[in-house]
């Protein structure tokens, strides 16, 4: 794979502002990366390998590796049976070393996945935990004796369906689990787990690691009295961005996020300050703006960043998409900084959630809206939905029109796949594998991987893009968003055009991106392809 001709090399410019400020980050699912074995799986060896890709024709700044430590793959991965060593099917800790050596020699920093809120029921520590009442370990999970009637003891739900609670015969006791019931939930009100978990942290930061996206962050930390859950406001925003079933009746307001969770946090940023220059995300499904503010902590000392989720489902016209930029702004405290993201491993790809048309535009408005952005393995491509069909992904089998597997088949780095030797793979390929692969792409180019190329490198040459404040412009047109990103020294103006017909928009100055990739200057006007975009420094 050749270096990529849009790539700018040299300082950001970025005035000691912390790397990920100005980074675009490249979440990679594992499983589904690169094969380097011929088993049908991806692995760690296969993403090293991969290194060119994505530092020469991508030039991203960070990956983030979703789970690729021991589990019994009950939830591909986030059920982990060994928070520090790696998964045999992934490789060794050994190749995840070299991972991180080469990485870090090319100038790509490594986030790996955390996941605290429950482990494995295959965790030794759970397995301790349930030999006896007596057992040193039996207060690291969640256990509840059954109410007089034998019942649960409350109502809680598991995100996964039913309930929260499974009974544990042996013992004579309930156990919680949020998710799967091989999830048990980790009691972290007891000391002892809360030393072994940062141990963790401490773990991979030994190892190099740079950061940390924290699993359902928010759902750490439950109500001391485990009262019961009220009835759900049905007017009220959900508290989850997919349908729920049951789960949507209640109100979690004691299943979750308790008070305590901001100490916590607290305790838990000053572990990745015994470091230099680490980063702490957090999924944090919270739709209430204030509250998802709090994450950061009252003097900047919780996350990094919560991650902000409010475009995966509200990108579809310019005024939606003003509404999150302007609501974001607002609440962050100052010295925070923003952070966006339109695609990962639990949405559908773009394509199904916005069209195909969109894919564009979607990438434009990523790359150039003021904030770290997260980026997802295979968008670049404007990669297709997958077939569900197989129900692989146990959220999908518990609750009908939610499962995964649609959005981590297999990378398609060729028209024949690329992704493994092997003609079977762990989730078969994705559409239009012919257009839709690197190799191809590479070749074309007015493709969407071009497109993205090219974004990525205006963005590192350009001080407003990565660090530049960002005001909102009236363009005229009620399908066109149009906003600035400035500097002291640089001024760039983005419009992006979310309707079906083309539309001219009054600007001037070099273009520096368009989706159409017409290259030139605007003098007044610039006409944009429906569902297309422009990016001008004036």
């Amino acid at each position: 794979m050749g270096q990529n001709p849009y790539r700018y090399g040299g300082p950001r410019g970025n005035d000691g502002r912390p790397a990920w400020w100005t980074g675009v980050v490249y979440q990679i699912y594992p499983r589904s990366f690169a094969d380097s074995t011929g088993n049908g799986i991806g692995d760690l060896e296969g993403i090293r390998q991969k290194l060119p890709y994505l530092s020469e024709v991508l030039g991203v700044d960070a990956i983030w590796l979703s789970p690729f430590y021991p589990s019994p793959q009950k939830d591909f991965g986030y059920d982990v049976a060994d928070y520090v060593n790696v998964a045999s099917e992934y490789g060794t800790l050994e190749d995840f070393d070299r991972l991180v050596k080469d990485f870090h020699a090319a100038g790509i920093r490594v986030i790996v996945d955390y996941v605290p809120n429950h482990s494995s029921d295959q965790h030794p520590w759970f397995i301790e935990s349930a030999s006896s009442r007596d057992n040193d370990k039996r207060d690291w999970y969640v256990w509840a004796d059954p109410k007089s009637d034998g019942s649960e003891p409350n109502n809680w739900l598991s995100v996964f369906g039913g309930r929260a609670w499974e009974w544990h015969e042996p013992t004579g006791q309930y156990y919680l689990h949020t998710f799967l019931k091989e999830q048990p939930d980790l009691n972290w009100r007891n000391p002892d787990v809360e030393a072994a978990m940062f141990d963790v942290l401490r773990f991979w930061m030994d190892r190099g690691v740079d950061g940390f996206r924290i699993d359902v962050a928010h759902y750490l930390v439950k109500d001391p009295e485990m009262r019961d859950n009220p009835l759900a406001d049905p007017n009220a925003p959900s508290d989850h961005y997919k349908p729920m079933g049951e789960f949507g009746t209640l109100d979690h307001l004691y299943s979750k996020a308790h008070e305590d969770i901001h100490p916590l946090y607290r305790r838990l940023r000053a572990v990745t300050d015994e470091y230099e220059d680490r980063y702490t995300i957090g999924e944090a499904h919270i739709f209430d703006w204030e509250e998802w503010a709090t994450y950061f902590g009252a003097n900047l000392d919780e996350m990094h960043q919560p991650f902000n989720f409010a475009l995966l489902n509200r990108a579809s016209d310019p005024a939606s998409v003003r509404a999150v930029v302007a609501a974001q702004e607002r609440v962050l405290p100052d010295g925070a900084w923003p952070n966006y993201v339109i695609g990962n491993h639990d949405e559908p790809r773009l394509a199904k959630r916005y069209g195909v048309d969109s894919i564009r535009r979607l990438a434009v408005l990523l790359l150039t809206v003021r904030g770290t952005a997260t980026m997802y393995y295979g968008d670049e491509l404007g990669m297709l939905e997958g077939s569900s069909d197989l129900d692989l992904d146990p959220w999908g089998q518990n609750l009908e029109g939610v499962s995964r597997d649609g959005c981590r088949t297999p990378m398609q780095w060729t028209a024949e796949g690329g992704f493994s030797s092997s003609p079977k793979t762990w989730l078969p390929m994705g559409p239009d594998l012919e257009n839709r692969n690197v190799e191809a792409q590479l070749a074309d180019p007015g493709s969407v991987l071009n497109l993205y190329r090219r974004l990525l490198a205006v963005r590192r040459s350009s001080e407003a893009l990565s660090v530049g404040d960002q005001r909102d412009l009236p363009s005229g047109n009620d399908d066109v968003l149009m906003y600035e990103r400035v500097t002291a020294d640089e001024r760039v103006i983005v419009c992006v055009n979310f309707g079906r017909d083309s539309v001219a928009v009054a600007v001037s100055g070099d273009v520096l991106v368009s989706t159409d990739f017409r290259d030139g200057r605007a003098d007044g006007s610039w006409t944009i392809e429906p569902h297309g975009a422009v990016v001008v420094r004036t």
